[in-house]
């Protein structure tokens, strides 16, 4: 049985919190995107369709499938496959499917027929990041087999997607850009037979600024957990913490070299304490020598490289005693490190650090909501069950 020393806290009720706030915003127009298990954050599917989701999108049909397996019911909308994916089971499972090449389609196409069913399809077109998506030479030829395949039988266009590259900067000239690529996409897709029922460009950044708006569901993944890649919204509530415990203390004389390549150099006599977490757990190991956790309600530095598995924290004049509880991070209204923080030290952004913190970590679901109680299929560690393991 492993022995936790580090604990990951995810606040449901801020994650419900945010969700509503964005069920609002949009107009009730609003698809949580729970990829990447919902950002680190677990087993939170029921409780963000509660506070005003309508439907939920994941990259992977693995991961769409494992909600339905958990008794998640709404529409679920899978959009990074590759072209051997088991498009059967997806169609099975009554997961919508994004589709950006003629080549998926007819992969997906193939499934359904077989299936004598057919597949809820959300065309994918590239507005401009050269990443995932039809390029705009190739929309119109996507759209054609479309509607042959819908005359067949075996696909049915719901949707129009795309994804913008700057909307964190809302006066970007390249938003304008993509929101008319997108307007013509659309127009294609209905010159070419097809009739969606629902277009979807913005994400969290475009939500918050705007720029997205006016094109249906909004994609909300960061957003729902306390993240604004704009920075422009203060009414995000961060819904993790992560906190760890002393593992050993010690005083050094001035001139101690500490961690690997003994980089830091006690400039004074101080005391020095072991904390059980490292680059092994998450932590990006460029944080080193920037970092700074919370103890005793003071801030104290991250000294010298991070290892895998362990940090050195300068405690000043404070000899810990083993067992202390350290804050690494948290929302940051008791003056502990943020995730924001923590990603500006590391040279990333919220979203790697949320998402990376590893299955050392001990997750737990915690609410802050008075008598809250565990939503249906939520982990066994949830408001109910305050303290307990939720999963590794």
């Amino acid at each position: 049985m492993m022995t936790w020393t580090s604990e990951l806290v995810v606040d449901d009720e801020a994650i419900r919190s945010n969700a509503a706030y964005f069920a609002a915003a949009t107009g009730g127009r609003l698809m949580a995107v729970l990829k990447a298990d919902a950002f680190g954050h677990g087993a939170i599917a029921q409780s963000v369709l509660a506070a005003g989701a309508t439907s939920i999108g994941v990259t992977s049909i693995d991961e769409a499938l494992a909600l339905r397996a958990a008794g998640v019911r709404a529409p679920i909308l899978s959009w990074l496959n590759p072209v051997d994916a088991d498009f059967a089971a997806a169609v099975a499972g009554d997961i919508d499917l994004a589709v950006q090449s003629v080549r998926l389609l007819h992969a997906v196409g193939r499934a359904a027929a077989l299936l004598g069913r057919r597949a809820r399809v959300h065309l994918h077109i590239d507005v401009g990041m050269a990443r995932d998506g039809a390029p705009a030479s190739e929309w119109s030829a996507l759209c054609g087999v479309a509607r042959e395949l819908e005359a067949l039988g075996s696909i049915r266009v719901v949707g129009v997607m795309g994804h913008m590259s700057c909307a964190d900067r809302p006066d970007h000239p390249q938003n304008r850009r993509e929101r008319l690529v997108f307007i013509n996409a659309m127009r294609t897709a209905q010159r070419r037979g097809l009739a969606p029922s629902v277009a979807h460009l913005a994400a969290t950044a475009a939500t918050v600024t705007g720029v997205g708006s006016g094109f249906g569901l909004h994609r909300i993944g960061a957003g729902l957990f306390g993240i604004d890649p704009s920075g422009t919204s203060d009414r995000l509530r961060p819904a993790l913490s992560l906190t760890t415990t002393v593992v050993g203390s010690r005083e050094v004389a001035a001139g101690t070299g500490i961690g690997y390549g003994l980089e830091h150099v006690a400039d004074r006599r101080t005391n020095l304490a072991l904390l059980p977490v490292g680059y092994g757990d998450g932590l990006p190991r460029a944080a080193s020598e920037r970092a700074e956790v919370l103890v005793r309600g003071r801030r104290r530095p991250v000294v010298g490289r991070f290892s895998m598995d362990m940090l050195v924290v300068d405690t000043g004049d404070d000899l810990l005693a083993a067992g202390e509880s350290v804050t690494v991070f948290g929302p940051g209204d008791h003056g502990e490190p943020t995730v924001a923080e923590w990603a500006g030290w590391s040279g990333t952004i919220e979203h790697e650090i949320v998402t990376r913190i590893g299955s050392r970590v001990a997750r737990i679901h915690r609410s802050t909501a008075p008598g809250a109680s565990a939503s249906p299929g939520a982990s066994a560690a949830s408001a109910a069950t305050i303290g307990e393991v939720a999963h590794a």
